[in-house]
This record gives structure tokens, sequence and C-alpha cells, in this order.
């Protein structure tokens, strides 16, 4: 445990020491930001359009604002999750071995999955730090909103940003593994994300047997399930196995990499 408690201080005084958590968080939010307000604004828009042409019509408005605001928010914050993990995880261990200190950690008596879990969950935790202030934006819609949104979906929705980053980050610290060059980890890590997204939205439509494979193994689909306040547990088991599955590949690279230096 005091070995992978010294790989996860080390590799957060990484993020902190260097613009990279800053700059990524300053985007992130300010980007949020920007889409939590066009999605109010835009919800209370229609709030007022529905509740004229119920007045019109002797009904009574149906339109739970609040809630419908958080299901959009979330599914702006996992599209921006797939954005911005890439310059999370790009330097992981490309930088790693383009300034030489990988070899110091394959030459260290750290074990491999020690060094690999350490990294994983120092990127995890800079996420969900990043996360901390959107509830900002939560305890704006508790204050000023009547009905107040539905915990339920705030949990689930929160939940379910958290894992389908685990997955992202596993996946883009398996990619970061495999080359020298930042840019090039970064590149690659956002085409691949880019290429699930693509699936996805291509298996929207298809009854076949492919398509309904990529609907199964969709993460950005499963994902969806969670912004509109279901926690299903097939969807989480999904989640945690690919991220588990992500990092014993991450392992078998860097186990690689120790029996070519040795």
């Amino acid at each position: 445990m005091r070995s992978l408690w010294a790989i996860y201080r080390r590799e957060m005084s990484h993020y902190f020491v260097s613009p990279i958590a800053y700059v990524v968080g300053g985007v992130f939010l300010g980007v949020g930001g920007f889409f939590f307000n066009g999605i109010l604004t835009f919800m209370m828009q229609q709030a007022i359009q529905m509740g004229f042409e119920a007045a019109q019509m002797g009904s009574a408005p149906n339109l739970n604002v609040p809630g419908m605001v958080v299901q959009n928010f979330f599914a702006v914050l996992g599209s921006l999750t797939l954005f911005l993990v890439p310059m999370l995880t790009m330097g992981v261990y490309a930088e790693e071995k383009k300034r030489g200190t990988i070899e110091l950690l394959m030459t260290s008596p750290i074990r491999d999955w020690v060094i690999v879990l350490g990294k994983f969950l120092a990127t995890l935790s800079v996420y969900a730090i990043l996360l901390v202030p959107t509830l900002a934006y939560d305890a704006f819609l508790f204050h000023y909103s009547s009905p107040a949104p539905s915990w339920k979906i705030l949990v689930a929705g929160y939940v379910g940003v958290l894992l389908l980053a685990a997955a992202l980050i596993a996946l883009g610290q398996f990619l970061s593994s495999l080359t020298e060059n930042q840019i090039v980890a970064a590149v690659l890590t956002f085409g691949v994300f880019l290429i699930l997204w693509v699936l996805d939205l291509g298996a929207a439509n298809s009854t076949g047997t492919i398509g309904t494979l990529f609907k199964q193994l969709s993460l950005v689909r499963r994902y969806n399930d969670f912004t509109m306040g279901v926690m299903d547990l097939a969807s989480m088991v999904y989640f945690v196995s690919f991220a588990a599955f992500m990092v014993f590949l991450t392992l078998r690279s860097i186990d690689s990499m120790r029996w070519r230096r040795a």
C-alpha cells in the first residue's frame, strides 16, 4: 500500500505542478458552464411556450424543466469527457518514456501493477476533482427551481460519468503506454474515442446482429441510461470490466517494456 500511495502522490503532484490540470479544468468548466446556461435558457423558453399553449387549450403544462436540464447537462458532460480525457492521459506513459524516467520505475522494486494502478487512480481522481465545481450548477437548480431536480437523476448521473471516465482513462493510458510522443498518444486516443462514438451512432438504426452487438458493447449508449437516472447493474459491471481489461492490457504493455530493457 505504501508503494501504491507513493505512485499516486507522485502522479497527483505531476498533474498539479504542471499546467495540465489547470488548463483541462478551465476548458472543462468553461465549456460545461456555457452548455449549462444554454440548456437552461432553452428549457425555460420551451416551458414558457408550452405554458402559453396549455393556457390556450385550458390544460396544465407538463414539462419538468429541472429534470430535463440535468439530463441534458449530463449528456454534455459525457461528450466533454470524450474530448478531455486524451489531454489527461496523453503523457502518463509517453512523457515518462521521453524523459527517461520510466527507466527509474522499471528498475525500482515497485511492482508493475502498483505503477499502473497508481497512475490510473491518480488520473481518475483528477477527473473527479474537476467534477466538484459542477455541483454549483446543481445547487443553483435546487435553490431557484420548483420542483427541485430528482436526487436519483443526480446520483445516477455522477456515478455514470465517473464510470465512463474510468473506462476511457484506462483505455487512454493503455494507448499512452504504446508510444513515446504525447501528441501521438493524444491523437491516437482521441481517434479511438471518436471511432467508439461513431460506431454507436452507426448502430443506432441497425437491427442486424452486428448492430445489436455494437449496441451492447457501446460505452456511450450504456452511459445514456445513467443520464436518465437508471443505474443498471449490468452497465455498471460493464464499465468496471472494461476499465479492468484496459488496466490489464496496460500492465502487459509495461511488462513487455521491462522485458525489452532486461
